[in-house]
């Protein structure tokens, strides 16, 4: 893997286009895309009775993922070897976001907002979702079984990406959800789902995402709790892992995890019932942006 000096590049409102053109021309040879997202925190939890762990996790990240709004999205794009472009361009992009207008969890936004985040910025100039959206659509990076997608716990993270494509409420089934995640994104790997296999529970490597990074020793470059500096650490991270425990065997490796979402589908039970009666602390853990588990 290369070490070019890094470059986050700021997307708003006003450079979306020019940005997403250099997407455009960088995924050519560069098709491993690290994603993060930034959002205001989890404010809703559903109640009643669910099919099994994952079906209550999917219906929390449904319903939060329908009710809130974006802040950041992180691309960082990399080739087969772990390599970034020379140039080390990662992108941030900056979403319209109202502490006045908009729902979001006080926490949340805190811990963003010690991470450097500018929210008064976000409500000026920040990007309309919608049109995030339709340039991602014609971006190369979505409905193509060439583009590897790089992520940890990543169901909100795909669910955001998902909303804004298509401009509506996700599904309330998640197989709906599954068919439009494999179509959106044919390929793609959660290092969350990936720290299950033997090899690395062996290992002992267990945490989120900044605590993982730390005991393979790879150097986080940017702020914490951003979402580019959380796409490039997600790379750098995977790469580090399937060098160190899979070189010779990710072909057999990959089958098992590839596009498995950690907390969604069949990844926590064994389809049990459960049921949520209360608004408690002791629900199944769902990915936030405010946690460390999320980043």
């Amino acid at each position: 893997m290369n070490d070019p000096e890094v470059k986050i590049h700021d997307v708003w409102a006003n450079n979306l286009e020019e940005e997403f053109k250099r997407i455009r021309d960088t995924v050519k040879n560069y098709p491993f895309v690290a994603m993060d997202t930034e959002f205001p925190g989890v404010v809703a939890t559903p109640l009643g009775q669910f099919k099994s762990k994952e079906d209550f996790n999917y219906q929390q990240v449904s319903c939060n993922v329908n009710m809130l709004k974006l802040i950041q999205v992180g691309f960082a794009l990399l080739d087969k070897e772990g390599n970034m472009p020379p140039t080390g361009d990662v992108w941030q992009f900056n979403f319209q976001f109202s502490l006045n207008d908009d729902m979001y969890s006080q926490d949340s936004v805190d811990l963003l907002r010690n991470a450097g985040i500018d929210f008064g910025r976000h409500q000026v100039e920040g990007i309309r979702m919608a049109d995030f959206g339709e340039l991602l659509t014609t971006s190369g990076l979505i409905v193509d079984e060439h583009i590897t997608w790089l992520t940890f716990h990543s169901g909100y993270d795909f669910g955001y990406l998902m909303r804004s494509i298509l401009l509506s409420e996700l599904p309330k089934e998640e197989s709906q959800f599954f068919q439009y995640h494999r179509k959106l994104f044919p390929c793609s790997y959660d290092l969350k789902m990936l720290l299950k296999h033997p090899g690395l529970v062996n290992a002992k490597l267990r945490g989120g995402l900044q605590e993982l990074a730390d005991q393979l020793k790879v150097i986080r470059k940017g702020q914490q709790h951003q979402a580019g500096s959380d796409s490039l650490l997600t790379a750098q991270t995977f790469f580090k892992i399937k060098e160190r425990f899979f070189e010779d065997t990710w072909d057999q490796v990959a089958p098992t995890v590839e596009g498995h979402l950690y907390g969604l589908g069949n990844t926590l039970s064994s389809g049990a019932p459960f049921v949520q009666m209360t608004d408690s602390s002791s629900t199944p853990e769902p990915q936030q942006s405010s946690t460390p588990e999320a980043t």
